[in-house]
């Protein structure tokens, strides 16, 4: 019986570059000059954390991010970012990344998929969704139909059978 898996991961390698060639930028822009603004990726927490002297510079450094991940094809929908804090004479700012579904989510996607009239079988399995039919055209309609979805947080399907 045809089936595919829908997931939430996040590539840390691509995130990891957006955050050296956000770096590398922060070198090189004028406007940043003399400024102390710093960009540090943390892989094991799932957090970016920005550094600068004033918050529009992390606002800044923050959009920039956001362009070199869109580069990176990696959805800026994964960014949560936190309150901006002072400390001392710098002021952060944490952005945490969403990866995987947590529960709330799957069970948003298999409610919506019974809310819409789509007759699958869809049946969470830990941080994924698995989705079944008879039919594949069944199964691309509802590929189709939860792209549309904003959930918050980007969607991949991964595991297709035949």
């Amino acid at each position: 019986m045809p089936s595919f898996d829908v997931v939430s991961e996040l590539e840390a390698f691509e995130v990891n570059h957006a955050v050296q060639n956000t770096t590398k930028e922060i070198a090189t822009r004028f406007d940043f000059r003399g400024a102390d603004v710093k960009v540090e990726f943390n892989e094991k927490n799932k957090e970016i954390k920005l550094s600068a002297e004033a918050d529009f510079q992390v606002d800044q450094a923050r959009a920039m991010l956001e362009n070199h991940l869109i580069k990176r094809k990696v959805d800026p929908q994964v960014l949560d970012p936190q309150k901006i804090e002072p400390s001392g004479k710098l002021v952060h700012q944490v952005i945490k990344l969403k990866d995987g579904l947590d529960s709330d989510t799957a069970k948003k996607i298999v409610k919506l998929l019974k809310e819409n009239g789509y007759k699958v079988q869809a049946s969470i399995q830990g941080d994924k969704v698995r989705v079944t039919d008879k039919k594949r055209d069944a199964l691309q309609d509802v590929m189709a139909f939860l792209r549309q979805q904003q959930l918050g947080l980007p969607l991949q399907f991964n595991n297709f059978k035949d």
